[in-house]
Parts: C-alpha cells; sequence; structure tokens
C-alpha cells in the first residue's frame, strides 16, 4: 500500500496526537502495518540532558514501532512556540531536506505513515514556510482535527479553504472532544453545518476519553480509519 497522510488541526490543543495515536491503535488492531512521524515538536521536556518528544513517544507507544527517534521526530525543541520561532531561540536550522528523508524512508517501509503537524495548518516551520508548504510539498491528503464547542465552524472553514487555496485534498473531519464538556445547542449542530459549509465529510466525533484504545474510543477510530484507507 505504501500510502501517507497528514493530520492537522484548527488550533494547539486541539487533540491532534490522541487522534492520531488513536487511528494508529486502530490500524494495528486492523492488521495494517502504520508508523507515526512527527517532524517538529516543540515544548519538551529535559531529562538527563536530552529533549524528550512526549508527542512523539506517545505516537510511537500506540503505533508500537522500534524506528530510530530521530527518525520519527527529526526535530524537537524546549521552547513551547511556533517551530520557526523556537528554532530561531535554540539557534537551530530547521532543513526540509531532512524531514523529506525520514518520511521517504518511512512511506518506503510500513503500509501507512501518518504524519501529525504542530499548531495549525498555517503554523511556520521555519521562516515564511508553513505546515501548508510541507503538506504540499510531501504530496499528502489531510486530515483536519477540530474541537465540537462554539467557535470551531469558524476555525475549521478557514483550515479547509487554507488547504484548498493550495489544492491539497481534505480527506476528512475529526471532531474530537478533547476535554469534559456540557453538550449544547452548538455541539449538536456543529458537525452537521460544517459537514454543509465546508463540503467535508465528518469521519467521526470522538468523546472525552483519556485513552484512545480504550473499548469505546478503539471502536469509533477503527470506523474511522476504515473510512480514511478507503480514500486512498
Amino acid at each position: 500500500m505504501h500510502k501517507g497522510i497528514f493530520i492537522t488541526g484548527t488550533d494547539t490543543g486541539v487533540g491532534k496526537t490522541y487522534a492520531t495515536a488513536g487511528l494508529l491503535n486502530a490500524m494495528k488492531k486492523m492488521g495494517i502495518t502504520s508508523c507515526p512521524m512527527k517532524p517538529v515538536e516543540t515544548g519538551c521536556d529535559i531529562q538527563k540532558g536530552k529533549l524528550i518528544p512526549q508527542d512523539a513517544i506517545t505516537l510511537i507507544n500506540a503505533s508500537g514501532v522500534s524506528e530510530p527517534l530521530d527518525i520519527i521526530n527529526p526535530y524537537r525543541f524546549r521552547h513551547p512556540l511556533a517551530p520557526s520561532v523556537a528554532a530561531e531561540m535554540e539557534k537551530i536550522a530547521i532543513k526540509k531536506q531532512k524531514i523529506f528523508s525520514a518520511y521517504r524512508y518511512l512511506l518506503n517501509k510500513y503500509d501507512i505513515t501518518i504524519v501529525e503537524g504542530a499548531g495549525g495548518i498555517m503554523t511556520p516551520v521555519y521562516k515564511k514556510y508553513l505546515f501548508r508548504d510541507l503538506i504540499k510539498d510531501l504530496g499528502l491528503p489531510v486530515i483536519i482535527v477540530s474541537r465540537p464547542v462554539l467557535g470551531t465552524i469558524n476555525h475549521t472553514l478557514l483550515t479547509i479553504e487554507a488547504a484548498r487555496s493550495r489544492k491539497i485534498n481534505i480527506h476528512g473531519i475529526i471532531i474530537n472532544h478533547a476535554g469534559r464538556i456540557k453538550k449544547g445547542t452548538a455541539e449538536r449542530t456543529n458537525p452537521e453545518i460544517i459537514e454543509y459549509l465546508g463540503r467535508v465529510p465528518i469521519l467521526g466525533v470522538v468523546p472525552y476519553s483519556q485513552n484512545p484504545a480504550s473499548p469505546l474510543t478503539e471502536k469509533i477510530f477503527i470506523r474511522i480509519a476504515e473510512k480514511i484507507l478507503s480514500c486512498l
């Protein structure tokens, strides 16, 4: 198969890593070899003098792969900022060819490579090079992770338009409950409105859970994974 997808979000903290881990676990259960890639991670803790990319490690654990961390996560930074800003502060030059090389290695080895961005689609990787540019250069379709709450229609439609302006294929939207909330009218109606206005399918609505591999969420992510695979 040897296909790739890119997971982006409407903004930071929307649950991209949670959704990516859920998809990796689901594909593993389905017998599909899948591997994560987190090209850049910021806000890493320091342990024994080394930067620890917690998101990348979470994804590795969900997938069960044993690839070198520097392949799955080529760049990591201490400051919890946009990659371009963190890289400048820490005096590290991000080179896209290093990301491309790592991606090609994983792509040729696994059925599915799931690449997770940082922040949103318009977040700068370095200088004026945005994640939108990286997605386009890698030739990947995107899955958008969105919030269920008030305001998400605007954020999601803007993300859709940003992708379409570069002719990036959007396979669908995952609406993720990243925290416990009381469902109101916005939460009940947002998915239908986003699907109608954005002309993009809602792949699934994921309820709040701390574990994407719990019985309920695992079933939801398997259904979402089946829909994604049907598009690849």
